[in-house]
Order: C-alpha cells, then sequence, then structure tokens
C-alpha cells in the first residue's frame, strides 16, 4: 500500500472540486450518515489533510478517534463517532472475563462521561477471545458487564456498541463471531444503549446472509462498518457484496445511526477517488 502524501490529498481535493458530476458533495451521502476510519485513507495520510477531506466529502465524523485528535475534528465540523477500544476491552481480552470486570467498568463509566460530554455518541466494546471459555460462559459475562452499566450510558445518552468480528481469517478465536451469539446477549441486557457494531466484512465471512441478518436483528444494532470480501478493500464491484442493496435496505429500515467506512484502499487505488466511490455507493 502506497503512502499518500499531502500534496497527493490537496490535488485530489482540487481536482474533484472542479470535476463536474464527480465531485464530492456535502450533499452526496443521502439518507445514511457515513463516517470514516483511518484506514480510508491509507497509511501515513495527514490527520488534518484527511480531517478536511472528509468534511468536504459529506462526511459526518471518524470512528475511533481518541481525544488528542478530537480539537482537529471540531475544527472541520466533524465528530468523533466511535470512541476508541479501550473501556470496552480489546480483541484479546474483552469484557467476556469477569476477572477484567472491575477495571474495566471504571474506564467505562469514565468514557461513558467523556463521551457524553464532548457529543460522542458510541463507545466500542469486544468480547475478547475464548481461551478455552464456553460460548455461554462468555455470554453471561458480557451480559453481566453491560448489567452494571447500562444505567449511565442510559442516563447520559450514549450508546455502547459491541463488535462483532470474524474468527476465520482476521481474529481467531474471537468469541462474538456469529450474529446469534451477540443478539442473545444484547437482549438479556435489553437497554436502548447496549447495541451491536454490525461489521459488515466480517459478517459476510462468518453468517453472510447479511440483509437478512440486517432487517431479523435491526433493533438489536446500534452502528455499521463497511468493507469489502475479499481482502477488506473498496466497496465496490471488485468484492463479492452488492452495497447499494445493503445501504438501501438499512436506510428503509429507517437506521438513524452511523455507517463507517473501514476497508483499506487496495495496492493502486487513489484513497480519494475511493473515498468518492464508496459514499456514492452508500448515498441513497
Amino acid at each position: 500500500m502506497r503512502h499518500f502524501r499531502r500534496r497527493e490529498f490537496l490535488s485530489a481535493v482540487a481536482l474533484s472540486a472542479t470535476s463536474g458530476q464527480s465531485q464530492i458533495s456535502a450533499n452526496s451521502p443521502g439518507r445514511l450518515k457515513q463516517c470514516v476510519a483511518r484506514s480510508v485513507f491509507g497509511r501515513g495520510a495527514n490527520f488534518e489533510d484527511t480531517s478536511r477531506i472528509a468534511a468536504e466529502a459529506g462526511i459526518k465524523g471518524y470512528d475511533l478517534i481518541g481525544p488528542k485528535d478530537w480539537p482537529t475534528l471540531k475544527k472541520y465540523g466533524l465528530i468523533p463517532t466511535m470512541y476508541p477500544p479501550g473501556p470496552g476491552g480489546n480483541i484479546t481480552d474483552g469484557i467476556n472475563r469477569r476477572e477484567s470486570h472491575d477495571a474495566l467498568a471504571k474506564l467505562m463509566h469514565a468514557a461513558i462521561d467523556e463521551s457524553a460530554a464532548n457529543g460522542i455518541p458510541n463507545i466500542i466494546a469486544l468480547s475478547g477471545t475464548r481461551k478455552g471459555m464456553p460460548d455461554a460462559e462468555g455470554a453471561d459475562n458480557c451480559v453481566a458487564f453491560f448489567n452494571g452499566v447500562k444505567a449511565h450510558a442510559e442516563d447520559r445518552g450514549v450508546t455502547i456498541c459491541i463488535e462483532y468480528l470474524n474468527s476465520k481469517v482476521d481474529h481467531k478465536d474471537y468469541m462474538f463471531d456469529h450474529i446469534g451469539w451477540g443478539v442473545d446477549v444484547v437482549k438479556r441486557v435489553n437497554s436502548p444503549r447496549v447495541k451491536i457494531l454490525f461489521d459488515i466484512y466480517h459478517a459476510q465471512i462468518m453468517d453472510g446472509d447479511i440483509v437478512r441478518n440486517i432487517r431479523d436483528n435491526f433493533r438489536w444494532i446500534g452502528h455499521f462498518h463497511t468493507g469489502g470480501n475479499p481482502g477488506r478493500h473498496e466497496i465496490d464491484d471488485t468484492q463479492e457484496l452488492n452495497y447499494r442493496f445493503i445501504a438501501k435496505s438499512i436506510a428503509d429500515l429507517g437506521f438513524s445511526g452511523y455507517v463507517a467506512h473501514e476497508y483499506n484502499p487496495a495496492p493502486g487505488r487513489d484513497p480519494i477517488a475511493s473515498l468518492k466511490q464508496a459514499i456514492e455507493i452508500m448515498s441513497l
């Protein structure tokens, strides 16, 4: 993957401003509130440049950005749409381990207050890996963790989203690797502020049947991530999913949350052109 230098970003923005029908405009995202992760710009991209480009593209915010970069987002009218990992554990050591609950609960309560004070709608949580733990035990432990923090999240209007990841290609042994497991957890917690982060790339690898799974479990989903399969590259016709249909299906359900682009540009692809294309695909 090539580095995308500052002068290339500036040239791309200048080109998009004069490209007529191909221009990225603030009106393009349509019915869905689209946001981005750092990955869509490739490695080495300057954060301020990417924030400006995202704002000019009609993007609403940035996922998984820490407090030191929030002033830059604010400068360009963007919001941090998802608080980064930490308070909700990590991929390996997550909320499925009771011995971690006391420490993580303190972090989560602090993150809820910080998020509410800074207009951050979501905080990510991660189940953790199994390490021999039965799925049912892990689910019980996650329910217990969420039950201990949900009232605070409800009071402050912040949603905690547990992420659905694949254990086949990227995250071996990760516990929340099938939609049914996560739905069981959030159903039992039964809070409007505890939801699923439905990562479409990971979901396709593990369960497929994307639109049916979204429709059947819509009330339990609080946030989406995009990415093409195979490879987690662009969401265009170089991969197997029909993202236009997925976007329409999500929008038709009346989804009011955020859909974050989290793909990695394929080698040789222009990140700005790919972002423009992704926004257009998801704009209905």
